[in-house]
């Protein structure tokens, strides 16, 4: 299996060990990213990834060598510190730049058999939205399964963080990382995906708004019976 590993952060605390430690659990190549270090770009909101193609962004090149990563993954990893309550600024930057790989508009296939763990820590509250939030953005891009691993570590450091509550985070991540090996690496999207997919479906077949869009869909062939999740075992 292949896992690819995104920091929302450059440097190496709770969460980052956290994540670290649940990709080589699952085993297999590690394809490793840290942001800002190997993207800092904000969206400039110029709308060329939607109507023209996501390679028009000023910014493909930086972004495209992670979502290219993603995309040839069988595992993606997904991490950020709690900052004010949300994930890092540097993670949400580069998701905005992702955005129209969401099932609303371009999706990619190849995420509808993949598997997500989404990390995220604080030394008091908040860990749990982060979770959640890095979960949706995973779910609208087509990921059939997602883990959350929130944490409350009480530390601000991993060298702070107790054994007690060590050991919690052990048999956690041991826990995931055994269900996503006797998976194989691979999943099937659920009700939700396929209803969701069914809806934007109905869309597509109006949409006036983005042509690409509505173009990306009939050549699929999602405008009739074809299906992102068909002819994979």
């Amino acid at each position: 299996m292949k896992v690819t590993l995104i920091h929302g952060q450059n440097h190496k605390g709770s969460t980052y060990h956290i994540a670290r430690m649940t990709a080589e659990k699952i085993g297999g190549a590690i394809d490793e990213f840290f942001l800002p270090r190997d993207f800092s770009a904000g969206c400039s909101g110029c709308l060329a990834c939607l109507h023209k193609g996501r390679e028009h962004c000023p910014h493909s090149e930086q972004f495209g060598k992670i979502f290219n990563s993603m995309l040839s993954a069988d595992i993606i990893i997904m991490s950020s510190p709690t900052y004010v309550m949300e994930m890092t600024s540097h993670l949400k930057g580069f998701l905005e730049h992702i955005y129209t790989a969401w099932l609303a508009h371009r999706p990619e296939e190849a995420m509808f058999s993949k598997i997500a763990v989404v990390v995220s820590t604080a030394a008091g509250m908040g860990m749990g939205g982060v979770t959640k939030s890095m979960a949706k953005q995973m779910f609208y891009l087509g990921v059939a399964k997602v883990y959350r691993l929130p944490f409350r570590v009480m530390a601000s450091d991993w060298n702070g963080v107790s054994e007690k509550i060590k050991s919690k985070i052990e048999t956690k991540t041991n826990e995931v990382a055994r269900k996503i090996v006797s998976r194989n690496g691979r999943a099937m999207p659920g009700i939700k995906t396929k209803f969701i997919f069914s809806m934007m479906r109905t869309f597509q077949k109006k949409n006036d708004y983005a042509p690409l869009d509505k173009a990306y869909w009939r050549n699929k062939g999602w405008l009739g019976k074809e299906r992102p999740w068909m002819h994979r075992k």
